[in-house]
């Protein structure tokens, strides 16, 4: 495997370890992203984007975004019998030395496609696909996949990230935490308007679940994204809600410590695959055994550099990218990358134990943001 400019892991690691750091699974998709429209497409127009991209999409953005931070990653998904297929596959093995040896490819099944629109600081997307076959069995051993053994799923691994869907249960993740992964758990929204908690029953098996606001107060009916917080830290020791704009808000049920941090004031390009990068930033920084403020800085940051790009793996930064923030931060101590919080210098000081103390090439080859796109 590739190696990063930066191990956050390197303090913690034993000759005992699992060799993967964490494991996740779900559906690739290929993503095309169009960028630079003024508004919304009208129907009967046509309208021309200024910037246009093409990367891994679904799972593969917080794969890549865990990656990038030098963490060891194993995805197991399955890959379209196609070009598109071959070229996620491509980007993700090669291009960011993500291991896919649980991962197949599906003869005969093609891969699924999401179009993104960007504007005005949001997105909208269309997508086509057809469920895929499972990547893994219903149990850590038994179980076949298109016909053949499955391999034993989930891996060993310090953690595993699961998303949920409401109202169903998956096996594995009972499995991964018996086994002694921590879980990271969020979930999607749930179309059928229940928002009942114990729809998420997952959550005792998870270490930690990361929804957004609307989705914690919703869950918990509550009216404040920070008494959601600490309602579910009855279902769940850690409960961390991003709050947009505002930043993010956590809870360690465990020890009763709390923390917020303010967002980073940035002009968004492109939010696809932004909370995944936030996920991953977290994760990072809890396998780390960071204080719970220094994680939540960490993730909102990375979340922030990767609105700047466009594309959800494409813009999913690395540890020069932070490096050279941070060099911009401290050379300009610019109060207001910081809206109303004070100096980012103070915040974000805890980078200086972590970051290169010089920048050069970050070492890994980035998804070619067109297909098939061949360099002079």
């Amino acid at each position: 495997m590739l190696r990063p400019v930066v191990d956050p892991l390197a303090a913690v690691r034993s000759p005992g370890d699992p060799a993967c750091d964490v494991y996740l699974t779900g559906p690739i998709f290929l993503d095309i992203i169009f960028t630079g429209l003024d508004s919304a497409p009208v129907r009967g127009t046509e309208s021309w984007a200024r910037g246009m991209g093409s990367s891994p999409g679904g799972v593969a953005n917080m794969a890549t975004a865990l990656a990038r931070l030098g963490l060891r990653t194993s995805l197991a998904a399955a890959f379209g019998d196609d070009m598109y297929g071959d070229y996620c596959r491509d980007a993700l093995d090669r291009g960011e030395g993500i291991d896919l040896s649980l991962s197949r490819t599906v003869p005969g099944w093609h891969s699924p496609v999401t179009v993104s629109m960007a504007y005005e600081g949001e997105r909208t997307m269309v997508s086509h696909g057809h469920e895929a076959p499972p990547t893994q069995a219903a149990s850590p051993v038994e179980g076949a996949f298109d016909g053949e053994p499955a391999p034993e799923c989930p891996p060993p691994a310090r953690a595993c990230v699961a998303s949920l869907v409401p109202g169903t249960r998956e096996e594995w993740i009972r499995h991964a935490a018996r086994r002694g992964s921590r879980v990271f758990a969020d979930v999607g929204w749930d179309d059928t308007g229940r928002w009942d908690p114990a729809d998420l029953a997952d959550l005792e098996h998870c270490e930690a679940f990361l929804p957004n606001a609307a989705e914690a107060m919703r869950y918990t009916r509550t009216e404040c994204p920070r008494a959601a917080a600490w309602a579910l830290t009855d279902k769940v020791p850690l409960a961390v809600v991003t709050l947009g704009s505002e930043g993010a808000y956590a809870v360690d049920g465990r020890t009763g410590e709390s923390a917020e941090v303010p967002a980073i004031a940035v002009e968004a390009l492109d939010p696809t695959g932004a909370g995944d990068v936030f996920v991953a930033g977290f994760i990072t920084g809890t396998l780390a055994g960071w204080p719970l403020a220094d994680r939540l800085a960490f993730a909102g940051l990375t979340a922030a550099l990767s609105v700047q790009e466009f594309g959800g793996s494409l813009s999913a930064p690395g540890w020069v990218e932070i490096a050279a923030w941070w060099q911009h931060v401290r050379a300009f101590d610019d109060q207001s990358l910081v809206a109303g919080h004070g100096s980012a210098l103070r915040r974000y000081a805890f980078l200086d134990g972590l970051l290169p103390s010089a920048q050069r090439p970050w070492p890994l080859r980035r998804a070619v943001p067109t297909i098939g796109f061949r360099q002079p």
